[in-house]
């Protein structure tokens, strides 16, 4: 009986072995290939692999043909007259130049040269320069193309009596001009066209004082100053005026000597990228209209 028992025990045992070496193996996951993900982080668009196109450069920067100001190495400025020339005013200005040996720029009405010739033919004999601000100082921005084209050419012609040259430059009176007259006037005369930095606001005759103050507080290098040499509180403040910019280090040119010393600014890398996330362009600042300019 114990045999047949121990028989028994054997037989169950090697039932079960049997059993489980039957029972398939559990299923194990392929193994990944070592360079499938460096593959896959390769694999790019047929378009990101394109090579970038090579920037064209930027066109070259046309010449500025208008002027507030000039930047300058140097602390040199350009004194300008407009209105003249006044028969009681002008010479007594050009004496001051004279003594102090300062050229300046004057922008003259047409029919004032035509009434005094003789005074702007002594101003370009002595070294300033002679420029146009129209023939009887009218709006110019607010007329036709014709009308403008006349009081240009007629003042132009009558400077050229007087001195036997053109002029290369044009204040527009008050500052009223249209771009597209800037371009067409450039365009056909040849001038640049002059504003101002500076403007005592003398035509309004504050007197000698204020003309002079207002004048030393705004004046940086590079700047063109405005004034009126047929107002006698500017001619009598001018004397002052020239001593205390000559104190502070300023030299004085022509304003086309000013612009043949214009040098190329270097923008600030702070204004550089304002101006590139700038959503809105402002336009160009035209100077205040002054009944005087």
């Amino acid at each position: 009986m114990p045999n047949y028992r121990l028989l028994l025990g054997c037989a169950a045992t090697l039932s079960f072995t049997v059993a489980l070496a039957a029972q398939p193996a559990p299923a194990t996951k392929p193994a990944k290939p070592a360079h499938s993900t460096e593959a896959a982080s390769k694999a790019v668009s047929p378009n990101v692999e394109k090579e970038a196109a090579p920037k064209s450069p930027a066109p070259p920067k046309e010449p500025a043909i208008s002027f507030n100001s000039v930047h300058v190495d140097g602390p040199y400025i350009a004194m300008t007259f407009d209105d003249g020339p006044s028969a009681a005013l002008t010479p007594k200005l050009l004496d001051l130049l004279a003594a102090r040996h300062i050229k300046a720029t004057f922008f003259v009405i047409g029919e004032n040269v035509a009434e005094h010739p003789e005074i702007v033919a002594r101003a370009a004999r002595e070294g300033h320069e002679i420029a146009n601000h129209s023939w009887s100082h009218p709006n110019l921005g607010k007329m036709s193309q014709e009308g403008v084209r006349s009081q240009v050419q007629r003042t132009d012609d009558a400077i050229k009596s007087a001195i036997g040259k053109s002029p290369t430059l044009l204040r527009p009176p008050y500052g009223s001009i249209t771009e597209r007259e800037k371009r067409w006037i450039h365009d056909e005369f040849g001038y640049d066209i002059i504003l101002w930095d500076v403007d005592p606001l003398d035509w309004k005759r504050p007197g000698p004082a204020v003309v002079r103050n207002r004048i030393l507080k705004e004046t940086r290098p590079g700047s063109i100053v405005l004034s009126h040499d047929i107002h006698p509180g500017t001619v009598e403040a001018m004397p002052s005026t020239f001593d205390e910019l000559e104190a502070k280090g300023f030299k004085f040119v022509t304003v086309s000597e000013l612009i043949d010393m214009a040098t190329p600014e270097t923008p600030h890398p702070k204004a550089e990228a304002a101006e590139k996330t700038a959503t809105k362009v402002a336009p160009s600042a035209v100077p205040a209209s002054s009944p005087g300019d």
